[in-house]
């Protein structure tokens, strides 16, 4: 059951990897979900987060390869392999540092504000996972299905950034998928 309500928004749940992406001046470090540096293994990522107007910054996303509609499709992202990744970006779903500041004790609402402000405008290949406000999750899932998108994951707006696979709301899968090889 996909939840609903004001407080809520919803986004495309990415098929890709979870990275973590960290910008300290002219140094960039890229992390797997369970803290492994891979910054050697996706330059363009990398690339992408020096190009960010910002001296530092902490990004949570998803690292994906999309088809020719736009759609993320994770075979092919593993078939291209980690070491490498070839034609992967990122989505940046959550800014928890920025310049300085920690964000993530303020609510999403309001860290919602960092991506906007530095990454709308930016050319630098980091894409924002968009979102949609309020009680529309149950349609956002089904167009989500009709679409062939992994899911949906709907967040309360007024929560603090919490990591982890759940963050701060649920997830809904359109699909049951076969249990896959994350990278370490």
């Amino acid at each position: 059951m996909v939840p609903d309500g004001p407080m809520l928004v919803h986004e495309i749940k990415h098929d890709g990897y979870r990275m973590v992406c960290r910008r300290d001046g002219d140094r960039v470090r890229v992390f797997t979900r369970r803290g492994h540096d891979r910054t050697d293994r996706v330059p363009s990522i990398a690339e992408a987060l020096r190009a960010l107007p910002v001296a530092s910054a902490t990004i949570d996303g998803e690292a994906v390869i999309c088809d020719a509609n736009g759609i993320t499709d994770f075979d092919r992202l593993r078939t291209a392999g980690l070491p490498g990744f070839a034609g992967a970006v990122p989505y940046a779903f959550d800014v928890i540092a920025l310049d300085g500041r920690d964000l993530r004790p303020i609510a999403w609402e309001a860290r919602r504000e960092a991506p906007i402000g530095i990454l709308r405008g930016a050319d630098s290949g980091i894409r924002l996972a968009e979102h949609l406000d309020g009680p529309d999750g149950p349609a956002m899932f089904r167009h989500a299905c009709a679409m062939g998108l992994e899911g949906i994951v709907s967040e309360r707006r007024d929560r603090p950034y919490r990591s982890g696979r759940r963050r701060t709301g649920s997830r809904s899968r359109t699909r049951r998928r076969p249990r896959r090889r994350r990278p370490q």
